[in-house]
């Protein structure tokens, strides 16, 4: 597997995870494969490229982030619209930006007002798959786990079609490396109907792989600034 991507899709016309769980004991959260040696050092790997990565994320300028921010949202568009018509009365799992995410709180508020629920997933049992409560512009946000901005309990809990997933890194056969908390896979498996899942990153983030364990789910696209990357026919 070359790192230039050959195999990839670009098409320029087309997890965020919610805790920081990884950062309360990084080593605990990734699930052993059947060898416990092997899980183990995918575990370490994976915590030393979060913190690469996480860092050089954090080193983009406000201006830079602004920019691939703008680019995401215009690429998500087209394939909303051209995937889903764009996705008037569906429901749209978005996320709130933490630590150096793309911030797409504007594309949101548009969504709501062009007839998409959307929705914010939110940690509501530790160690169990997440809730996803309904978002408007006027939410007054309260304080969730690892003190991240959620709707409040109140808000009406929905089920969504289409998820964002933000990435830490990710790879050519549509694998994702968050936060290391388990979360996001744990609720894709416990979805059915599993939500059309598009993983959000910038083309920095690109990793040959992540060693991919037996939790792991692959997604259904990953979307970075650059467009729409596509390794294989997505469902």
């Amino acid at each position: 597997m070359s790192d230039d991507f050959k195999s990839f899709r670009c098409q320029s016309g087309f997890s965020s995870p919610p805790c920081h769980a990884a950062e309360v004991a990084p080593d605990a959260f990734d699930p052993p494969a059947v060898d416990p040696g092997q899980a183990r050092d995918v575990a370490r790997w994976r915590k030393a490229e979060r913190t690469r990565l996480r860092a050089a994320r954090l080193a983009l300028s406000v201006g830079e982030r602004a920019k691939i921010g703008e680019a995401l949202a215009g690429h998500l568009r087209r394939v909303l619209q051209d995937r889903f018509g764009g996705a008037r009365g569906m429901v749209f799992s978005g996320y709130w930006p933490i630590k150096g995410e793309p911030d797409l709180r504007p594309l949101m508020a548009d969504l709501h007002e062009a007839g998409v629920t959307v929705a914010l997933p939110v940690v509501e049992t530790r160690a169990a798959p997440l809730a996803f409560r309904r978002w408007t512009p006027e939410t007054r946000m309260v304080r969730g786990d690892w003190n991240i901005p959620v709707p409040p309990p109140d808000a009406p809990v929905v089920t969504p079609d289409i998820a964002l997933a933000p990435v830490i890194g990710w790879t050519e056969d549509r694998y994702r490396l968050g936060y290391g908390g388990g979360y996001f896979d744990r609720t894709l498996a416990a979805l059915d109907p599993k939500p059309f899942v598009i993983g959000i990153g910038t083309n920095a983030a690109r990793l040959t792989t992540i060693h991919p364990q037996p939790h792991d789910i692959r997604l259904e696209l990953i979307l970075t600034e650059r467009g729409l990357l596509v390794a294989g026919e997505a469902t």
